[in-house]
C-alpha cells in the first residue's frame, strides 16, 4: 500500500507539472525563446514569494494560481501633481514625477495626489524565467513587471495585470522591457493601467514577440477625458525587433502603439477596435510592416504626420514585394468605419533578411480568431 501511495503522489505531481507547460511557441523575432525550460514548476503563495522567484538567478517556471494583490503592500505616497488634460472627473491627473509638471505642463492647474506606492515600479524578472497563469487564476493586481538590465530568455503567458494607479499618469506601467533580449509576451491581458500597458525603453530590447494579448483601454480616467485609455503601447527602441501578432487592442485613444527610435515592427493579424482618436503614432526611426490587420471603428489609424517608414500592404500587387524578405506576400489590411492607412515604403525590407518572421493570414479571419483567442484564460494546458 505504501508503494502505491508513493506512486500515486508521483503521478499527480507529474500530471500537475504537465498542465503548466507553455502553450505553443513564439512566432516572429523571439522565435526559439525557452524561458524557464524544463525547470520544476514552483507555486508562489505570497507576494513576497512571487518577487523572490522572479528575481532569482535560477531558471524558473513560476505558476500563478491566485490573485497576487500588491495594493497597499508598500503604503501610499502623497505628493504634488497637475491636471494638464482637464479638471473633470474623467480626466487623468499627472504625478509630478521628476518635476514633469513644471518641465512639460507649467500652465496646468496643480493639485495634491495620493497614490499606491507599489504600482510605480514593477517587479524585476531575471533571465531564464517562465511566468505562467493556470487557467484563469493568474492575476497580478497593483504592480507591473520589468525585464531590464541585460536580461534575456523570458516568457510571460496567460497572466492578467490590472489596477495600477489608473487615475494617475506616472502611476506605473504594466510591462516594461528595456535592455533585454528574447522576450515573449503571450495571452496576457492588461487593464486599468496608470500609464503604459506595454513599454519598450530607449535601450535595446532586441527580439520581442507580443502575441495574442488583450490591451483593454476601458477606464474611468483618461488623458483624453473620455474613458478611452491613451497610453497604450510605447516602442521606443534601439535596434529593437518587435513582432505583434494576434493582439486585441480596444477602447484606446492613442499610442497603441507609438513607434520610434530605430524599431523594426511587424504588426500582423491584430485587431484594433473602437478607438476615439489614433491607433499608430509613427515617429522618426520607426520601420513598420502592417499586414493582415483589422481596424474597426478607429477614428485615425495613424496620426499625422508620419515621420517613419511604413508599408501598409496597400494592394495585392504591391504586397508581392514582401516575398523576398518576409518569406510571403503581405496580406491586405481590413477597415470598417475607420480612417485610411496607405503607405508603401519598401526601402527597409532588407532589415527582415535572415530574421524569424511571423506568418500572416488573411484579414478576413482575424476578428473571429482574435476574439476567441486573445487575452488570458483563453488557452488550455
Amino acid at each position: 500500500m505504501k508503494s502505491f501511495i508513493i506512486f500515486w503522489v508521483a503521478l499527480l505531481t507529474s500530471s500537475s507539472a504537465a498542465t503548466v507547460a507553455v502553450n505553443g511557441a513564439a512566432e516572429g523575432f523571439a522565435k526559439g525563446v525557452t524561458g524557464g525550460g524544463s525547470a520544476t514548476p514552483v507555486y508562489p503563495d505570497t507576494i513576497d514569494e512571487l518577487v523572490t522567484y522572479l528575481a532569482s538567478d535560477e531558471a524558473q517556471v513560476i505558476v500563478l494560481t491566485k490573485t497576487f494583490d500588491f495594493t497597499g503592500s508598500e503604503g501610499t505616497v502623497t505628493s504634488s501633481g497637475c491636471k494638464p488634460w482637464g479638471t473633470g472627473s474623467a480626466c487623468q491627473i499627472a504625478i509630478d514625477q521628476d518635476d514633469w509638471c513644471e518641465n512639460y505642463e507649467p500652465d496646468a492647474p496643480t493639485t495634491t495626489v495620493t497614490y499606491d506606492a507599489a504600482g510605480v515600479l514593477g517587479m524585476t524578472i531575471a533571465s531564464d524565467k517562465t511566468l505562467i497563469g493556470q487557467g484563469s487564476t493568474g492575476v497580478i493586481k497593483g504592480k507591473g513587471i520589468r525585464m531590464v538590465s541585460g536580461v534575456s530568455n523570458i516568457i510571460i503567458q496567460n497572466v492578467f495585470i490590472t489596477d495600477i494607479n489608473p487615475q494617475y499618469v506616472w502611476g506605473g506601467d504594466a510591462i516594461t522591457i528595456d535592455d533585454a533580449d528574447m522576450i515573449w509576451i503571450d495571452h496576457v491581458t492588461t487593464s486599468l493601467i496608470g500609464r503604459q500597458h506595454i513599454v519598450l525603453g530607449t535601450s535595446a530590447s532586441n527580439r520581442v514577440t507580443i502575441s495574442n494579448c488583450e490591451i483593454n483601454g476601458v477606464t474611468f480616467w483618461s488623458a483624453t477625458c473620455d474613458g478611452y485609455h491613451y497610453w497604450g503601447i510605447y516602442l521606443d527602441g534601439s535596434n529593437d525587433l518587435v513582432t505583434m501578432k494576434g493582439n486585441y487592442i480596444y477602447h484606446t485613444s492613442g499610442r497603441a502603439p507609438k513607434v520610434q527610435g530605430n524599431t523594426l515592427l511587424h504588426a500582423v493579424n491584430n485587431y484594433w477596435y473602437d478607438n476615439s482618436n489614433h491607433a499608430f503614432e509613427i515617429g522618426e526611426g520607426a520601420y513598420i510592416v502592417a499586414e493582415g490587420n483589422v481596424f474597426q471603428n478607429i477614428d485615425a489609424v495613424a496620426e499625422t504626420p508620419i515621420d517613419g517608414l511604413l508599408f501598409t500592404s496597400p494592394s495585392t500587387t504591391a504586397n508581392e514585394a514582401c516575398l523576398a524578405y518576409l518569406g510571403h506576400d503581405c496580406q491586405l489590411n481590413g477597415f470598417g468605419s475607420s480612417g485610411t492607412f496607405s503607405q508603401a515604403d519598401t526601402s527597409f525590407f532588407s532589415d527582415f533578411e535572415g530574421k524569424n518572421v511571423a506568418s500572416a493570414a488573411a484579414y478576413t479571419t482575424v476578428v473571429s480568431s482574435v476574439g476567441s483567442n486573445a487575452g488570458y484564460g483563453k488557452i488550455t494546458y
